[in-house]
């Protein structure tokens, strides 16, 4: 008899020997995305402290028998800055399905889109995962069959060689009855395994077909995943932007209070006007320029008036000529003459600026564009605590609506503001009905307890309200003494009620500022606020 033939890959085995059909056979990969120790690390790190796909994990694994890696490559595809996918021939055959699924994620077009937001984050990496879950379900769902048919093919391949192993001990045990020329007589053994690896061949030629099958369906669930959860994070990122949560600040964030924080955003009380209060913001930071009319800087044009400092030229020549002098001096006190026009930045208000936030029932009532009186107030309001960040003054939040409902809210400049403490004063609301003098009153000691304090003047109090309501001549003649002596201001904003800001009415008797919005959905409204706060 001739030698045992060897395996492709082998040389052929010397006379008197047996190849070593025992040898382990290359190892193949249950992990999809290649990563590194720490890139695991992060992953397990963000597995333990998200309940979301621990939870997710669990029920994929009892559902589908699908152990954590597919979500350990789906997350480190979406967190790696550039994932590497393992060939399918590197592959477990039970992992050929989650090979697919994450190949079809990777090559769309819609999770390049995603991993712009997601690279380098965990906790957005994490997110995107779970905002993919039904379609992780889906795919899972659809390949069940080909995962079955994947795992048969990887027990026959273990059964092909377990065979193999029994060729070798078959053959050890027949070498003291080898042919004189040093073969070993067993061909029994050798028909064995060759059976058992046809097996495992046909198998996993089924288990490919079923998953080619099944290829396509998967593609484009993916791309509708990935599309889905790019939303999902983008919406997510803007949301902590339009409340002034920056990036450095969520990267500092636990994960556990920021899935906290982003769970509070989406589901609190202003959670639909997230855009209203992100354009409010940015409105008001394009405004912070203060600029202010008459003061020294940009000529913008000419004007008509009695300052000699701002008389144009042409003007002046006029004192040069006896016959022209007499109209000069006619022009002047008359107040005609032509001034260069110009605006500037002025140092205005130094004290805190006071926001009194009118939360009675009528705030409820819904404006052009589904906005709702409360939310622009609100949104106003924030605004207004970013003016008063940037200038380093103190902010104080007053909620208001009847005269015994009152909420405030004090943010120092020299403090955090706090994300939660913000939140809180947004989403506070009393109800009831108005009571202007409540508020106001509440304003004005808390200017004088600052000028006593540092003997800061010069607050500004804006009334932000719906409401009409009278106040009494005692308390008005206090009022004013109070302005008097601390120098602040007050401005008024009315909404949705045009007869509230009317001539004679009591909210323009009680501001030295006020205007009338009734478009809730137009930020710049209350643009001019900005410039001289």
């Amino acid at each position: 008899m001739g030698t045992t033939p060897s395996r492709p890959d082998e040389p052929p085995s010397p006379a008197g020997t047996w190849p070593d059909r025992s040898a382990a056979a290359p190892a193949r990969h249950t992990a999809v995305v290649v990563a590194d120790r720490f890139e695991q690390i992060t992953w397990r790190d963000t597995y333990e402290q998200s309940a979301g796909l621990r939870e997710l994990a669990e029920e994929l694994n009892e559902r589908y028998a699908c152990p954590t890696g597919l979500l350990t490559d789906a997350f480190l595809a979406a967190y790696k800055v550039s994932p590497r996918l393992r060939e399918r021939a590197e592959m477990d055959p039970s992992r050929l399905v989650d090979h697919q699924i994450i190949t079809s994620l990777v090559e769309s077009v819609e999770f390049a889109e995603l991993r712009r937001e997601t690279v380098g984050d965990p906790y957005a990496a994490a997110m995107a995962v779970l905002a993919q879950a039904t379609a992780l379900r889906r795919m899972l769902e659809r390949s069940r069959r080909a995962r079955d048919l994947a795992e048969r093919a990887k027990q026959a391949q273990r059964a092909a060689e377990g065979a193999a192993t029994a060729v070798d001990e078959a053959l050890r045990q027949a070498t003291g009855g080898a042919d004189p020329d040093g073969t070993v007589p067993a061909p029994a053994a050798d028909a064995v395994q060759r059976a058992a690896e046809a097996t495992a061949r046909q198998a996993a030629r089924t288990a490919a077909r079923h998953l080619a099958a099944v290829a396509p369906g998967i593609r484009a669930t993916a791309r509708a995943a990935a599309a889905r959860a790019a939303a999902a994070v983008r919406e997510e990122a803007a949301l902590m932007r339009a409340w002034g949560v920056g990036p450095g600040e969520l990267e500092r964030m636990p994960f556990a209070e920021r899935a906290r924080l982003a769970e509070r955003l989406r589901t609190g009380r202003l959670a639909q006007w997230a855009e209203l209060i992100g354009r409010f913001r940015r409105m008001a930071g394009g405004e912070r320029a203060r600029k202010v009319e008459d003061a020294t800087g940009e000529l913008v044009g000419v004007t008509l008036g009695d300052d000699l400092t701002r008389v144009i030229p042409s003007e002046l020549a006029g004192l040069g000529l006896p016959v022209l002098r007499a109209v000069f001096a006619a022009r002047y006190a008359a107040g005609e003459l032509m001034l260069y026009d110009s605006q500037g930045e002025q140092t205005t208000g130094r004290g805190a600026i006071v926001a009194c936030v009118d939360t009675s029932h009528s705030m409820y009532e819904v404006g052009p564009g589904g906005v709702t009186r409360e939310a622009w107030a609100k949104a106003c309001a924030l605004a207004l605590l970013d003016q008063a960040r940037h200038a380093g003054r103190d902010f104080v939040g007053i909620l208001f609506s009847s005269a015994d409902k009152i909420r405030v809210f004090r943010f120092p400049a020299g403090r955090p503001a706090g994300i939660d403490r913000t939140l809180d004063f947004a989403e506070t609301f009393l109800g009831g009905g108005t009571s202007f003098q409540t508020p106001l009153t509440a304003a004005g000691e808390l200017l004088r307890e600052e000028f006593n304090d540092t003997s800061r003047m010069r607050g500004d109090i804006v009334m932000i309200t719906d409401g009409e309501c009278d106040v009494t001549e005692e308390w008005m003649r206090d009022r004013n003494d109070a302005k008097r002596l601390l120098g602040f201001r007050v401005f008024g904003v009315a909404i949705g009620a045009p007869r509230a800001a009317g001539a004679g009415s009591v909210l323009q008797a009680l501001c030295d500022n006020l205007r009338s919005v009734e478009d809730l959905t137009d930020v710049h409204a209350a643009a001019d606020l900005f410039r001289v706060i």
